[in-house]
Formats: structure tokens, C-alpha cells, sequence
């Protein structure tokens, strides 16, 4: 798949957030790269053969005050190699495109890994 088309596939899974979220999420920048780089990996604690889907760098919208302000947007990136490389076809690419960046926004909102399986699954 090429990068356009990926993009396209992050694209859609953002505009399909629930609307109330999609409304509140401000100053964030959403980037697609090829592979998280070993950095990364060892920063998150992963060891290969395990990767990442996707990472929010930033700080949540729970862990800000007033003082917050002018600053560089957050960063969500989605690693289009090991989604590729794991989905067995478009359509298992595209879920799992949609189960990450709703992963990575519920960190932007500082929500639980519970109420984040909640809105993948529509419940919210």
C-alpha cells in the first residue's frame, strides 16, 4: 500500500471518532512513519519481535492547567510497517488503523485501556 493510501486510512479512522471527541481534540498532529525506530522501542520498553501500531507523545488533556499553553502540538504516529506487515488484507489493515488511533487519541483524552476497548467497540 502506498503512503497516500495509509494516510487515507488514518484520515478516515479519525473522522470517524465520535463526535465529541472529535471536537474537543486541539493542537495535536497526527503522522504516519514507516517503523518505530529502536530508540522508541527501548524507550517503551518493547523487544523485538514486538512493535508498535501506534505512539502518542504529549501530555493528556487531564494532566494540564492553566499554565498550559503555547506549546508544539502533541504527535500521534501510526508505524505503517507492522500494521501492513500483520493485517492479512486491506480490510483487517483498515481495523487495525481504526483500533490505533482510537488507542492513541484516548491517550490524548488520558482514558483507561477499558473505556478505549468501549469506543473501539462503538459502546461510547
Amino acid at each position: 500500500m502506498t503512503r497516500k493510501q495509509f494516510e487515507a486510512l488514518v484520515d478516515k479512522a479519525l473522522r470517524r471518532l465520535p463526535r465529541g471527541f472529535r471536537e474537543k481534540i486541539a493542537n495535536i498532529a497526527v503522522v504516519v512513519e514507516d517503523w518505530a525506530d529502536d530508540e522508541t522501542l527501548e524507550e517503551m520498553g518493547i523487544e523485538p519481535p514486538d512493535t508498535l501500531y501506534g505512539l502518542y507523545r504529549g501530555i493528556d488533556i487531564t494532566h494540564r492547567d492553566s499554565s498550559y499553553g503555547n506549546v508544539l502540538p502533541d504527535v500521534i504516529t501510526i508505524y505503517q510497517g507492522p500494521i501492513e506487515e500483520d493485517a492479512a488484507d486491506e480490510a483487517e489493515m483498515a481495523e487495525i488503523v481504526r483500533e490505533t488511533v482510537i488507542h492513541e487519541v484516548g491517550h490524548y483524552f488520558g482514558l483507561d485501556d477499558d473505556t478505549m476497548h468501549r469506543i473501539e467497540d462503538g459502546e461510547v
